[in-house]
């Protein structure tokens, strides 16, 4: 009798240790001799639909079988989705500590992180749980075994989606075909990622359902486009023979046509024609326009765009290959995300909690991948400085993380800044040439005459602009009285605040000549 340990899976329900070593399908030989069925081989609208249907009705190995067939043979297919699953799998990630961890869950994150980096194919398995993306779930099969006094996993392997059936009730349940409804999935034994591209019963949300019709269409178009070529672009040949003959002779003559097309050489009796005529016209663009407009909705589908995928030189331009490679990020980005969330259920948990690194899920170490693209290290370096001067309390921790630079370790050396040359000192010669005194006092005449000067520029449009219409004023004026009284009228569009902030410059335009004026009398007195 086989005992139950008191480890729990994610569903709160208890792992039996024993059955962990041996594969779910190790005895399930009917499922690993199954041969594709390819229903692809003579597809057509009334058979694509029926496939469908049955899915929708519990029966999936059609439509699974189909899904292989689409990127087995469809080379825009296999190369967009190959885009779309290795921008996930070849993301950095990490093992992560809960939310407030403590010490203990800390150290249990990095051990963690230790084991999972020993798995030598989990780049591998990402990219197999990214199979997922296009045909609705993926499932993948742990044999675990011990090693050096650990669980670990020994084989992580990829099965056919058409092994598997789905029970539906509350929630939809993966199970594994062969017995009337199916075998429910070991605890602890498999990794199911399932991927929505649009929500519903998983049946019907793979994104490969959506791309069934214009790869139907684009294999019709390909095919007509063959057979054009075919009868259009090789010259017509005409046989002739005399009255009278048999039909072995003409049999004979078709032979003989038939080798001329595709060996350029045949025999005919004596008494017989051959006439080569000029090759019918006609025009495959219709063709090419459907194909292109195929894969060019398989495009969109799958990465959200298709200046990503191919030029179109009536409309491409780098802005908006741009935006259509944004598209892709935020695609990337989502779908780390549910790569992570699973791998971290199915896989992150169990190693931890079978090495005793932790008790709950809830409590569990996660993973998480790299999706933060890092800030312009020119801009953000040329506003952080300006920014802390104005007193923003900027954390160091998120500006290294903004700009993807990762914490130093303790003991690891660290870039630094070359150290200031010291100012070099005053020439003797100088200073035995003016005391200190006289010295200052030069300083300080300088910096007033500057500081003078600048305002001087500044005012001195304006003030030109106020003399010129005074002097009018006084000039014209019969009396003190109109005098003042026009002054107010002068510039009745300026403010009290315009009008404070010139006599402000003015008021520091006079400080300033002041000085200049002790500081130039001082120099006299000596």
């Amino acid at each position: 009798m086989v005992s139950t340990s008191r480890i729990l899976g994610p569903d709160g329900q208890p792992i039996r240790i024993t059955e962990l070593r041996t594969p779910q399908t190790a005895h399930m030989v009917n499922l690993q001799q199954e041969v594709g069925t390819h229903p692809s081989r003579g597809l057509t609208p009334s058979k694509l639909a029926r496939i469908m249907d049955a899915a929708e009705h519990g029966d999936m190995n059609a439509q699974c079988a189909l899904y292989e067939d689409m990127e087995e043979k469809d080379g825009h297919i296999m190369s967009e989705m190959g885009k779309r699953r290795r921008a996930v799998s070849g993301l950095n990630w990490d093992i992560v500590p809960p939310d407030g961890a403590t010490a203990a869950e800390k150290n249990a994150a990095i051990e963690l992180s230790s084991l999972m980096q020993g798995l030598d194919d989990f780049e591998d398995v990402l990219f197999d749980m990214t199979d997922a993306i296009g045909k609705g779930f993926a499932n993948l099969e742990i044999e675990w075994h011990r090693q050096a006094g650990e669980w670990l996993p020994k084989h992580i392997d990829h099965r056919p989606q058409a092994w598997f059936q789905l029970h539906r009730g509350q929630r939809q349940e993966m199970r594994l075909r062969g017995s009337l409804g199916g075998e429910p999935l070991q605890p602890f034994g498999w990794i199911t990622h399932t991927h929505k591209a649009k929500s519903g019963y998983l049946e019907r949300s793979a994104l490969f359902r959506v791309l069934v019709w214009p790869y139907l269409f684009k294999n019709y178009s390909v095919g007509d486009l063959a057979e054009f070529l075919e009868i259009y672009g090789i010259p017509m040949r005409l046989g002739k023979y005399p009255s009278g003959a048999t039909d072995k002779e003409k049999l004979t003559l078709l032979r003989a046509l038939s080798q001329l097309g595709h060996n350029a050489a045949g025999i005919i009796p004596i008494g017989m024609e051959l006439d080569f005529l000029d090759a019918a016209q006609g025009d495959p663009a219709a063709f090419k326009l459907m194909i292109e407009w195929c894969e060019k909705t398989q495009s969109k589908a799958i990465l959200g765009g298709t200046l990503t995928s191919q030029a179109d030189g009536a409309s491409s331009t780098n802005a908006l290959g741009n935006v259509h490679n944004e598209v892709r990020k935020e695609l990337r980005n989502a779908d780390a995300k549910q790569v992570a969330k699973t791998a971290s259920r199915d896989l992150v948990y169990p190693i931890a909690v079978l090495n005793g690194l932790t008790t709950s899920w809830e409590r569990c170490p996660r993973l998480v991948f790299d999706i933060q693209e890092p800030e312009d290290l020119s801009t953000f370096g040329a506003a952080l400085p300006g920014l802390v001067t104005l007193g923003i309390r900027i954390p160091r921790q998120w500006a290294q993380e903004k700009m993807a630079i990762p914490e130093p370790q303790e003991g690891e050396e660290i870039l630094t800044g070359a150290a200031a040359a010291p100012a070099a000192p005053p020439e003797p010669a100088a200073q035995e040439k003016r005391p200190a005194p006289a010295l200052a006092a030069a300083t300080a005449q300088r910096a007033a005459l500057t500081a003078a000067d600048r305002l001087d520029d500044n005012l001195q449009p304006m003030t030109r602009a106020w003399i010129d219409r005074i002097r009018a004023l006084v000039e014209g004026a019969e009396s003190l009285e109109a005098i003042r009284d026009q002054l107010a009228e002068l510039l009745p569009d300026m403010s009290i605040e315009q009008y404070a902030d010139f006599m402000a410059q003015a008021l520091a335009a006079a400080a300033l000549q002041g000085r200049l004026d002790i500081v130039e009398e001082a120099a006299r007195g000596r």
